[in-house]
């Protein structure tokens, strides 16, 4: 996201109302977030009693609504509410590494990178597990490794600032090539295989139980730690290099933070539900109009924001079709598509 020098002295001039601001973003943000996570297991197709399901005078073996509060929603809410967050901040951090408002998680290339782990493990019906990651999600940490190895070996100079315009290239160019393996996948298999692939495609937060958020919890808590440190550096960087240089910012640092915060999050988000898009486009720009432009509040704002929003698009993939589950996916696209070419034509 491209900022101009003015707004980032303006930013950098007020300490105190950045304090307080960021204090009320926090406060109104993480109680949205908290909302949407209270009331989405509250919800859905199956009606089921909230004291019943604390109840532990009844065994778990015959507690039909602890089993679907414990088991099948709180793991959803859960799964949507790391996703969500974690592609909602990567999408802010791309945007300022790139200076490009259309940055999202998936510009590096590193959703096709999962994604083709993921087929090779459907089509290929690999066994290879690790601790609480089944072969699916394992092969596509390793298809997301392998590619953002690649793209940041690519835009990687010794001892120098990244080349965002190599990073941005070879992650569209590693992302076409590696859809181009998965049509090819798709194509060699039956039609059974093809439509596990597709389902997977579309986004999809049905787990069951908290292993798979267990899983990739350790990356998410990574890339947050890492995400935590970038937020003032990123305000001198959306603006450029050069001018983020000559104000005490350590560029090279700066981008190689910011590139594996962002392929770890984006990583371990495919991994557990899938690509889903337009979370990480729509949700900094959202945050952007209501905050304004301090990565210091809209990095935080964003991804509670985020987490949010794919709690509740959750919510309405799993009952609007009831007792149909549509891919949430399909919700989003279908929310953030519009949205977007609305921006689009405020902004013109």
């Amino acid at each position: 996201m491209t900022v101009s020098p003015s707004a980032v002295a303006r930013v950098e001039a007020a300490p105190r109302p950045i304090r307080l601001r960021l204090t009320l973003t926090l406060l109104g943000y993480g109680a949205i977030a908290l909302l949407a996570c209270l009331v989405a297991p509250l919800v859905g197709s199956t009606p089921i009693s909230l004291s019943r399901a604390f109840d532990r005078s009844i065994p778990f073996a015959d507690n039909v609504d602890a089993q679907i509060f414990f088991l099948a929603r709180m793991p959803r809410v859960a799964a949507s509410a790391l996703v969500g967050g974690g592609l909602a901040a990567t999408g802010v951090v791309m945007q300022a590494l790139l200076r490009n408002p259309l940055a999202d998680p998936f510009t590096l290339g590193i959703s096709g990178g999962a994604a083709v782990g993921a087929m090779l493990a459907i089509v290929f019906a690999t066994g290879a597990s690790l601790g609480p990651l089944t072969p699916v999600p394992l092969a596509s940490l390793v298809g997301a490794f392998v590619v953002g190895v690649i793209v940041y070996a690519l835009g990687t100079r010794p001892r120098r600032p990244m080349s965002t315009a190599v990073l941005l290239l070879a992650g569209v160019t590693l992302n076409a090539f590696c859809w181009a393996v998965i049509m090819f996948l798709q194509y060699l298999v039956d039609f059974a295989e093809v439509y596990r692939t597709v389902r997977w495609l579309m986004g999809d937060l049905d787990i069951g139980g908290f292993g798979p958020v267990v899983g990739v919890l350790p990356l998410m808590v990574v890339a947050f730690a890492l995400f935590a440190a970038l937020p003032s550096s990123l305000n001198l960087l959306s603006v450029g290099a050069d001018i983020a240089a000559t104000r005490g910012v350590d560029v090279a640092r700066t981008q190689r933070l910011a590139f594996v915060s962002a392929a770890l999050a984006t990583s371990a988000a495919v991994a557990l539900a899938g690509p889903i898009g337009f979370i990480g486009i729509v949700v900094p720009h959202l945050v952007r109009l209501m905050t304004g432009v301090d990565h210091r509040v809209v990095l935080p704002a964003s991804a509670l924001f985020g987490a949010a929003f794919l709690v509740g698009c959750d919510l309405v993939a799993r009952t609007i079709l009831a007792p149909v589950e549509v891919p949430v996916g399909i919700v989003t696209a279908m929310i953030g598509g519009p949205f977007f070419l609305w921006l689009l034509v405020r902004k013109a």
